[in-house]
């Protein structure tokens, strides 16, 4: 990717050393082991590539500003240092349009694709710059509680309050100068120019009950993307793989074949 400085991301690479190979972004606010579920299952016959998106978990965290496009070239470095021609792209939130940013400008290196509680564009951008503000001035601690009512259904965190916990530990531990620059590629996105570049089969993923990308975001993607198919599960929030993980994993094994 010309004009772009990739960062060397923390990453772990699991599975068969012959097997294809599926890469497992992150969503804003959290680090690898949100993928722990799909994780287990797709590493028997795949070779998991799985990482802490720049800013996040044990990542660098560069200056700012940080862009699609950079979380973009970060993903298409990690795949270079292994030696990776072609991979199939599995992200969720951000983790999604950092996927569909790669599928639409290195087509050539994506073998199929599933995006899960993602859009190709959220508003509005000065909501994204307050939170980054908090972040900065509070700490992680301040966003906290917002951010996990949107993350799980209230009867999903009464039930399994383990997981809830698990995932407050990875959102207090992001870096507040990663997080808020994060904020700031969100509030900046606009991928809906894009999609229609996307060659890889792709599977969109939405939750009746994501407050944070409403089921609409997901069929928008899909009908921007050729050939694209859409699944809006009947329960669930933003982080669905978590939520519903044998739902989410049986969608994503099946698209990947």
């Amino acid at each position: 990717m010309p004009g772009m400085s990739a960062c060397d991301v923390h990453h772990v690479l699991e599975g068969p050393p012959s097997a294809e190979v599926v890469v497992l972004s992150n969503s804003l606010g959290t680090a690898m082991r949100m993928w722990d579920p799909q994780a287990l299952a797709l590493r028997h016959d795949r070779r998991v590539l799985r990482y802490d998106m720049r800013g996040h978990g044990r990542s660098p965290v560069p200056p700012p500003p940080y862009e699609i496009a950079d979380l973009g070239a970060d993903l298409v470095a990690l795949l270079d240092r292994h030696d990776i021609g072609r991979a199939s792209l599995c992200g969720v939130s951000l983790g999604g349009m950092v996927s569909m940013w790669v599928a639409a400008h290195a087509p050539e290196r994506v073998d199929r694709l599933v995006v899960c509680s993602t859009s190709a564009l959220l508003g509005p951008p000065e909501a994204w710059a307050q939170r980054a503000e908090l972040v900065l001035r509070d700490g992680m601690a301040a966003v906290a509680e917002t951010v996990l009512a949107r993350w799980f259904t209230p009867g999903f965190a009464a039930e399994r309050p383990d997981v809830v916990e698990g995932v407050r530990r990875q959102l207090l531990s992001t870096p507040p100068e990663g997080y808020a620059a994060c904020c700031a590629a969100l509030g900046a996105m606009d991928l809906r120019a894009d999609l229609g570049a996307i060659r890889a089969p792709t599977l969109v993923i939405s939750a009746a009950f994501d407050p944070s990308t409403p089921p609409e975001h997901g069929r928008a993607i899909a009908a921007a993307v050729p050939g694209a198919r859409f699944a809006e599960l009947e329960q669930g929030a933003h982080l669905v793989n978590l939520e519903t993980p044998e739902v989410v994993t049986a969608l994503v094994l099946a698209h990947l074949g």
